[in-house]
């Protein structure tokens, strides 16, 4: 017999999704910040701001999309949340665009 209640159950599964947006909006923004800068060297394409702005409304897009599909309650989405989100956001674009950018993957 599970110990395990329902709402632990639903409480696990969206927190798994939510992380799964995090990292695959994270990853898409990688690779659409390469498609951006694809015709600049690795160093220059390191600072342009469109894919900083890229990153920057994909983390936004995710606050919309987690608004509108209620994942999380009216009370429940803090400030927590939001760090939580945007960190994740951030971490996974900033590693696989720089894997790209240094391998020179898309070029």
């Amino acid at each position: 017999m599970s110990t395990e209640s329902m709402s632990d159950r639903r409480e696990h599964i969206r927190s798994i999704s939510v992380t799964a947006l995090s990292a695959l909006f994270g990853v898409g923004a990688a690779f659409a910040s390469v498609a951006i800068t694809g015709d600049m060297a690795p160093a220059e394409a390191a600072t342009d701001t469109r894919a900083l702005l890229l990153v920057l409304g994909a983390i936004l897009a995710q606050f919309v999309l987690f608004d509108f599909t209620s994942i999380y309650g009216e009370d429940e989405f803090g400030v927590k949340h939001y760090l939580f989100i945007t960190f994740m956001t951030f971490s996974f674009w900033f590693v696989v665009w720089g894997i790209l950018l240094t391998t020179e993957a898309m070029a």
